[in-house]
């Protein structure tokens, strides 16, 4: 009796038809990226998709950050994804919100020493292998800078909006302008800004310091043609739910941040209804 071999091309080839059925019923598509580190981004994705929950029925956040998952720890949620097979992965459920991340997968503090092709395939097996069934919309968060990563993401997943998270000062904006020239050479339709720590709120008196500067990322938005969705406050409450594991649109509904994502969420919703 002969045996059926099956060729990588094969393999490739079933992967890429479980990704385009996955993506069939998934209605809009958002890609959070940014041009350097540690401005923000995945605080910025945990609380744009919870103020988008109180619109849209079903929403998923994709952690493709595969070597610093900090969306999980951001939601506090650190259950494990339900495998019903190799080829089955079914994601946790937070708040309402649909979640995939490496996180919960390896040893706590471990880093991940992984050369590129690890990490983007790993993130093809997001995209293959996770059941998200219906979406009106999927979130992915991904790395900083312009690497392998947000290439393969964004050609497999061909997003509608590419935000890019910056903050005010020069340094920061330089990386975005790449960030934005990345997003324009791969065709994404709608390409945003968001300033994110844009004034420190004293947790005093209540005004604003502009630590880092301020409206940066609005007048660089509008020197190179793209929508500034708007600006985020440095506010410590924000650095308190986030390490507590509580996003703050959903603790402090109230206070400026939660007002800003109110704003930027609308934003949002305009360039998906159009």
């Amino acid at each position: 009796m002969k045996t059926q071999t099956v060729t990588p091309n094969q393999n490739r080839n079933d992967q890429e038809k479980r990704i385009k059925d996955n993506l069939s019923i998934i209605k809009n598509r958002i890609v959070i990226f940014s041009g350097k580190g540690g401005v923000g981004k995945s605080t910025v994705a945990t609380n744009l998709s919870y103020t988008l929950l109180r619109n849209y029925k079903d929403i998923g956040l994709l952690d493709a950050d595969i070597t610093g998952p900090n969306i999980p720890k951001m939601v506090g949620e650190n259950g494990q994804p339900f495998a019903k097979d190799k080829k089955t992965i079914y994601p946790v459920e937070k708040n309402g919100l649909k979640l995939i991340s490496i996180a919960p997968m390896i040893p706590k503090d471990q880093a991940v020493i992984w050369r590129g092709p690890l990490r983007t395939g790993v993130i093809t097996q997001f995209l293959s292998d996770v059941v998200w069934g219906k979406l009106d919309i999927l979130i992915s968060d991904l790395p900083p800078g312009t690497g392998d990563e947000i290439l393969t993401l964004v050609q497999k997943v061909t997003p509608q909006i590419a935000i890019i998270v910056t903050t005010p000062q020069e340094v920061s904006l330089q990386d975005c302008r790449r960030a934005i020239n990345m997003a324009k050479k791969l065709n994404i339709p709608k390409i945003t800004v968001i300033e994110n720590m844009s004034g420190l709120i004293c947790p005093h008196c209540g005004k604003s310091i502009d630590f880092f500067g301020k409206g940066g990322g609005k007048k660089m938005a509008k020197e190179m043609d793209v929508e500034f969705l708007g600006s985020i406050p440095m506010e410590m409450k924000n650095r308190e739910c986030g390490d507590d594991g509580t996003p703050i649109v959903l603790k402090y509904p109230d206070s400026l941040t939660s007002k800003a994502f109110d704003e930027i969420t609308k934003n949002v919703e305009k360039l998906l209804d159009k």
